[in-house]
């Protein structure tokens, strides 16, 4: 395994801007895998690393030490902690990172079952929570209007856990166009003139509309709605969390389909 030491290294470089700059991993099509648990999940997708980055502590984590013996040997390059701390897109480095190909965009195909339609979600965390909600359970498909976060950052990799490569994520779609045609219930998660979600029917197919953290839906988007959804707040709170807000609506569809077997 290459040991590289100094921060002017052209690999170290790249690295930190793959780690940093949205507009590199567009212009690489690359993005950054954090953790061990990403790195697994990858792999068990089929997923193969373009490269393979190891801290000199992780390096003596034995989940680290598996993995890597399931890559390619030529990936791997190890950094000491104070350098790998410097490419980690996180805060607090996991030890281990991935260089992996973003995934080629899904082809706008006509939608059936159920779907996200996230408009103008910004925060990655937020971002990568919902797509997390949706995988598990069992929406396939995420479509992300051009205001959102980019799906593919570390930060939403992270939070995600791993859905990315269980969904079909859709990026910078035509709101109408994708749901031109859609054969179930259109429902955007709004406060206005709504319906409370425990009063619907949600056994059919729906597509979910959840708009930013400040704004809500654009106007474009509300429009494509065929019913409003109010989630109830006894306590008195004006507003849901909008990872939150997604995470209630998923789970009460889920448990009225179970509630048919």
């Amino acid at each position: 395994m290459k040991l590289i030491t100094s921060r002017d290294n052209p690999t170290v470089k790249r690295l930190h801007a793959l780690a940093t700059s949205a507009r590199e991993r567009r212009s690489q099509n690359e993005t950054l895998l954090d953790g061990a648990h990403l790195l697994a999940v990858a792999l068990a997708s089929g997923v193969i690393p373009l490269q393979v980055v190891v801290s000199e502590s992780g390096r003596q984590q034995a989940e680290i030490v598996a993995l890597l013996e399931a890559c390619p040997a030529q990936s791997c390059i190890e950094l000491p902690d104070r350098l790998f701390a410097h490419v980690s897109p996180v805060e607090a480095p996991s030890g281990v990172l991935a260089v992996i190909a973003i995934p080629p965009a899904v082809a706008g195909g006509a939608l059936t079952g159920n779907c996200i339609l996230l408009d103008g979600v910004q925060d990655p965390g937020n971002l990568g929570t919902i797509l997390r909600t949706a995988a598990a359970v069992g929406v396939a498909d995420a479509l992300l209007t051009p205001g959102c976060a980019q799906a593919w950052s570390p930060r939403v990799l992270r939070a995600a856990m791993g859905a990315h490569f269980g969904l079909r994520i859709r990026e910078a779609v035509d709101a109408g166009v994708a749901l031109a045609g859609f054969p179930g219930a259109i429902l955007a998660a709004d406060l206005r003139d709504s319906v409370e979600l425990y009063d619907l029917d949600l056994r059919g197919p729906v597509a979910w509309l959840f708009g930013s953290e400040g704004q809500g839906l654009s106007p474009e988007v509300a429009a494509l709605a065929t019913r409003r959804v109010l989630i109830p707040m006894p306590g008195g709170m004006e507003s849901l969390n909008v990872g939150v807000a997604a995470g209630v609506c998923l789970f009460e569809q889920l448990r009225q389909r179970r509630s048919e077997r």
